[in-house]
């Protein structure tokens, strides 16, 4: 454990690994639980918020962390596996404290807290000490706009009270690393306000690829209170099957009026797929599936399959078509595996390759016998065709999983566990003693 007088920065906390005494991995940290105090005087820090396997978030209290050196901490073993439920009386460092516009007392001026330090008293105890901060306010971009210095917690006010337009930029900067589905997860735990703050101070593509991973309630809310223009340009980034079943969620008149500000090349393909029944195969489909002509190559195919920006389940073939490239597309001739492709010269025609055999399926294919067709041929991706042989999209099997497990199970996997029934006791194990000073 870091001594007396040891300084340790919150930012530098954030998804550090989080060891149990024989070495054994048991999450990262992903927050810093503290409790306000009156009287100036520093906040008392309480813990940490851990996320272990399942995406699952626990409270680890500091008692029971024994190192918190060379990046990484090392606890006592002794760990509640209970998920974690914040407390009124508790504030988490990096969601609600990082961006908070504060006023240095010395000069009275207004500045921006870009990250808190947290110190060992005499007593063992943790507590933030320290401020980081950059004087005036932090622009979107996070671009310095004047000198940062280090003061103490009593040298600023201001923390204490409520905020309208707190920003995000520091809080973003600390989960910049995170991939879509992790930032999904800390926003859903965020409150509505700091919810939002974030989505402002995402980009476009960013905060499209993070809808995609929430909750539909969550993604309803977000886009509910983004201005219309910013709202149907987060429409057209997101994949179009995802955009169509975000617009079905929202009343009728809303979706209409976003549909109206969107491109019209790429509203087209979410109003074709808002016309099909949920559960069917034009329901699950996406319209951007890999196309090319039978006279490409396999090298051609192969540089489209490389293409970063597809997800490994459409990246896992290539669909021939005559053209139109764009669906719904020319005569739909067959598709050629990625494996196919491999075993193939560069300068082959993918027209030589296709394989024929399955039939592709109607948009009317109801989910069951989808989900019987992937599993019967052991594909990942499966043509859907019109009645005019068009190839329209693709129906991909992370798709039909969204739609076979539950309702919720977002939620489920963002929480990792339901709640604790009021007989267990509160969600997170922790009683009475623990939060006011018994830990």
């Amino acid at each position: 454990m870091a001594g007396p007088g040891n300084r340790v920065f919150i930012s530098h906390l954030s998804g550090i690994a989080v060891f149990d005494p024989n070495g054994d991995q048991v999450g990262r940290v992903r927050d810093v639980v503290v409790a306000l105090r009156i009287g100036g005087r520093p906040p008392r820090v309480l813990g940490l918020l851990v996320e272990v396997v399942g995406r699952r978030r626990i409270f680890l209290p500091m008692t029971r962390v024994t190192s918190l050196e060379s990046g990484q901490v090392i606890t006592t073993g002794v760990i509640n596996m209970r998920r974690f439920e914040q407390r009124p009386a508790e504030t988490l460092v990096l969601a609600e404290l990082l961006d908070r516009t504060v006023t240095w007392t010395k000069t009275g001026q207004d500045v921006t807290v870009l990250d808190v330090a947290m110190t060992q008293t005499r007593l063992r105890e943790w507590e933030i000490g320290k401020v980081f901060v950059q004087v005036g306010r932090v622009g979107r971009l996070r671009k310095a706009r004047g000198e940062t210095l280090t003061l103490d917690w009593q040298d600023v006010t201001g923390f204490a009270l409520p905020e309208e337009n707190q920003g995000a930029a520091n809080l973003l900067a600390t989960f910049d690393q995170l991939r879509a589905a992790d930032l999904a997860n800390v926003m859903h735990h965020l409150s509505a306000k700091r919810r939002a703050e974030v989505a402002a101070a995402l980009d476009d593509e960013r905060l499209a690829d993070v809808l995609e991973e929430l909750p539909e309630d969550d993604q309803v809310e977000i886009i509910g209170k983004l201005k219309d223009e910013r709202a149907a340009d987060i429409l057209e980034a997101m994949d179009p099957d995802d955009a169509a079943d975000l617009l079905s969620e929202l009343p009728g008149e809303e979706a209409e009026r976003l549909l109206q500000l969107m491109e019209p090349d790429e509203a087209e393909p979410v109003r074709r797929l808002l016309t099909y029944e949920e559960n069917t195969a034009g329901g699950l489909m996406t319209t951007e599936p890999i196309v090319l002509e039978p006279d490409a190559t396999v090298a051609e195919a192969l540089a489209r399959v490389r293409v970063s920006d597809h997800k490994p389940a459409l990246a896992a073939q290539v669909f021939v078509c005559r053209p139109p490239n764009e669906t719904p597309t020319g005569k739909y001739l067959g598709t050629v595996h990625f494996q196919r492709l491999l075993r193939e010269p560069p300068y082959t025609l993918v027209g030589s390759l296709v394989d024929d055999d399955l039939d592709p399926l109607p948009p009317d294919t109801p989910l069951s016998l989808i989900t019987s067709y992937l599993a019967t041929y052991n594909m990942v991706a499966a043509p859907v065709v019109d009645d005019a042989d068009h190839l329209v999209g693709a129906v991909t099997v992370d798709d039909v999983l969204d739609h076979l497990l539950p309702e919720d199970w977002r939620e489920a996997s963002l929480h990792g566990e339901p709640a604790a029934s009021p007989a267990e006791g509160p969600a997170d194990g922790r009683d009475e003693k623990e939060v006011t000073g018994g830990r």
